[in-house]
């Protein structure tokens, strides 16, 4: 008896949680169909489609963690899938709709995004319970997928026409990269509970937000990707500014106190 209940604990180990694993295949499954969206030149359906991939990846954690079913499989199969929705489908978009023209400099830069975003989940893997989690650590991949995808969306929007070659564009996703790969504190809106007594502005403040997004989709996602994937550098501009102040004056001060 106590061999068969043995067995039958290993086999329980050994086994997945559906339902979380569930959004995370279909966040895989977002990300597949994005690049071949991408190479038939259909790349506002991408762009759209990697954002679905965001919610969806934004959903399989907090599910998981709602019902008690995190797992350390759960949490490689995500990063895996996180690499092809987020990293490898915004590069091969961006190589296809902006970079094509650019020929080897266009491919490197595309390249450089994976390569970014690859670095950005291994190093976040490793830091799990070791950092504050209520920020990231660098720009996390679904946040520089975003950017890159609203751009897409935003540029059809305002009567954009097949493809868009530029070196802004290719300026601007060198530049994401980077900010993956960086140190630079980002909020990660973990710490958030939507379960919670909350207070009765702050379900105003909501609503205006949707209110506001859904009123003009288009610009307002690209504004507040755009908004997020700066806010870690203003932020940090923002402290070393006011450190800088800080020993400014303690030095004025000091220099004040001494005699002549």
């Amino acid at each position: 008896m106590r061999n068969s209940s043995s067995f039958r604990q290993d086999r329980m180990k050994k086994g997945i949680y559906v339902l979380p694993n569930l959004f995370t295949t279909a966040n895989l499954f977002c990300g597949f169909y994005s690049a071949i969206a991408s190479m038939k030149g259909m790349y506002e359906i991408a762009a759209v489609t990697i954002l679905i991939a965001v919610v969806l990846d934004s959903l399989d954690g907090r599910i998981a963690r709602m019902t008690h079913t995190t797992s350390k499989f759960g949490g490689e199969y995500d990063s895996l899938c996180d690499l092809v929705t987020f990293g490898v489908a915004p590069a091969i978009l961006l190589y296809n709709w902006s970079l094509l023209s650019y020929g080897k400099l266009g491919w490197l830069a595309a390249f450089l995004f994976v390569v970014c975003g690859a670095l950005r989940l291994a190093r976040f893997n490793v830091q799990i319970g070791v950092i504050d989690g209520r920020f990231f650590n660098g720009l996390p991949i679904p946040g520089g997928a975003a950017v890159l995808a609203t751009g897409v969306i935003l540029f059809y929007y305002l009567g954009g026409e097949g493809r868009f070659p530029s070196w802004s564009i290719m300026i601007g996703e060198v530049a994401i990269a980077l900010f993956m790969v960086s140190s630079i504190k980002y909020y990660s809106f973990k710490d958030l509970n939507f379960f919670s007594r909350k207070p009765f502005m702050s379900f105003v403040l909501i609503v205006l937000v949707l209110v506001i997004v859904v009123a003009n989709p288009e610009i307002m996602l690209f504004t507040f990707a755009l908004g997020y994937s700066l806010s870690g550098p203003a932020w940090a501009l923002f402290k070393l500014g006011r450190r800088l102040l800080v020993e400014f004056r303690a030095k004025k001060a000091q220099c004040q106190d001494q005699p002549l």
